[in-house]
């Protein structure tokens, strides 16, 4: 569980790259204060090694006169940066080392952390030492002629090693136990900062991951809210600079055309229902009214052909349900070709005119050259219902003005009528499905209300738009919008 969480995914990162940042700091911090104690040491010792060299007077052999002038003494060996071996010196092994009072100070065995020294002949033998020299010291071997120091770390010893040029070597050394114990205690106190820190930024790392994934978990909430049919719900988007609240309003759009699809189609079903009951009950009813005697053959012919009205009735309503169920499952395979919007408007002013005439209602055109591309069957589908539209609602000798036109790289077609116009309450719908401003007389009249839908289904698939406008007892005017280019 814990492997497959994103919260805790995110957390073991943030850890695991807080970890190496504090244990590289921490590693470092520590071997840069080791290598200062050691240079603060070394350097201490190659002091000491210098007034040691210095201060070597050799005696003369037993038995002869002393002769403090009668050879050099002993200068101090090269340093770190020295471009050469020290002065010749004198190897006599049977010489002893005096000190001046000051110098033998450096080597007073009761001070803490005394230092002590050991000297060798270039034979190896052991020339003198302190008191409290370890009696283990290896003699130290030169690893190549320019090597005339070098520093090293017996245990709880450090020993500076110093090399003249006739192989006498002095040693100088001093124990760093104290030093590692203060140490050992820097250490500690690296790794329970390390700790603390690392402890810190887990509290963190989880307050940030669990407030980043908060969101997230409201998201899942209210999805699975929906999936069990509440299509009300939506997520809490209060913080939306950020991208999972760009994201929580995007998902809330998408719930809200949702659930407005489903209240659509649910409507949609319902309606579609009871278009559907009313032929199928006169069906019914004249069937059961005809067999409950014996009629005539006009009788009986009369029942027919109301029956065949009905089924001719239901059969359009049908082709139109298909039809709006074939927009609504996606987008259409257009049969698209290059056309002009005034011929296409002509032939169907052609088409309807016969409606017109016995109401006399004059149609005026005005078509101009529109030149577009669309699916030439399906737009004429849209402009026979705009007009039978115009005529259906129009008043007796009425007119419909049919214009055509092209404006900003779209083709436009308008249709106006003088007749009674359409309410602003019922402006706004009247392009849903099943939707009649006079419901008294569309369905006497054959019209179900799924014509304007069907128009509005037929531009968007072209990537147009059909709009109107309409004043109350003055007419009503629609604007077909057909794209040059179809996408």
């Amino acid at each position: 569980m814990f492997a497959k969480s994103i919260r805790w995914r995110l957390l073991a990162w943030h850890g695991l790259i807080l970890a190496v940042v504090v244990a590289g700091f921490g590693f470092t911090a520590y071997q840069l204060e080791y290598a200062q104690r050691l240079r603060r040491i070394d350097n201490e010792l190659q002091q000491r090694s210098s007034l040691l060299i210095g201060a070597v007077r050799p005696l003369p052999p037993k038995g002869g006169a002393p002769t403090p002038d009668s050879r050099p003494r002993e200068r101090p060996g090269p340093d770190r940066h020295s471009a050469g071996p020290p002065p010749e010196e004198d190897s006599s092994a049977d010489s002893e080392l005096r000190f001046p009072p000051n110098i033998a100070a450096q080597f007073d065995t009761s001070v803490t952390n005394a230092s002590y020294y050991i000297v060798w002949l270039s034979d190896g033998r052991l020339q003198t030492r302190s008191a409290n020299a370890p009696d283990d010291a290896p003699v130290p071997q030169r690893e190549g002629a320019d090597q005339w120091q070098s520093a090293r770390t017996r245990g709880p010893l450090r020993e500076f090693i110093r090399f003249t040029p006739l192989d006498r070597c002095v040693l100088v050394g001093r124990s760093i136990g104290a030093d590692l114990v203060e140490l050992r205690r820097l250490g500690w106190l690296l790794v329970l900062a390390g700790a603390t820190v690392l402890a810190l930024g887990l509290a963190g790392g989880w307050w940030v991951a669990s407030r980043a994934m908060r969101p997230i978990e409201d998201i899942s909430a209210t999805a699975a809210k929906i999936s069990t049919g509440d299509l009300s719900q939506r997520v809490n988007t209060a913080d939306t600079d950020n991208e999972l609240g760009r994201l929580a309003g995007v998902l809330n759009s998408t719930f809200a055309r949702l659930e407005s699809a489903f209240a659509q189609q649910k409507q949609f079903t319902a309606d579609a229902a009871h278009e559907l009951r009313t032929p199928l009950a006169v069906v019914i009813s004249e069937a059961q009214t005809t067999l409950a005697r014996e009629r005539t053959a006009a009788e009986y012919r009369e029942t027919v052909e109301a029956c065949l009205d009905t089924a001719q009735q239901m059969r359009r309503l049908t082709e139109s349900l298909l039809e709006l169920a074939r927009f609504d499952a996606g987008p259409n395979r257009l049969q698209c070709a290059p056309l002009d919007l005034a011929e296409a408007a002509r032939a169907c002013v052609q088409l309807i005119h016969p409606l017109a005439d016995p109401r006399g209602i004059r149609l005026v055109l005005n078509l101009a050259p529109a030149e577009a591309r669309g699916d030439a069957e399906l737009l004429n589908r849209v402009i026979t219902n705009v007009l039978t539209n115009a005529i259906h609602y129009n008043k007796p000798k009425g007119e419909v003005r049919v214009s055509t036109r092209s404006e900003n790289g779209a083709a436009v077609l308008t249709v106006a009528d003088t007749g009674q116009g359409v309410t602003p309450e019922d402006l706004p719908h009247i392009f849903e499905r099943f939707f009649r401003a006079d419901k008294s007389r569309s369905r006497a009249n054959g019209r179900a209300g799924l014509g304007l839908a069907i128009c509005k289904a037929i531009m968007d698939a072209h990537g147009g738009s059909i709009e109107v406008a309409s004043e109350p007892g003055e007419g009503t005017a629609f604007a077909v919008h057909l794209p040059a280019t179809v996408m």
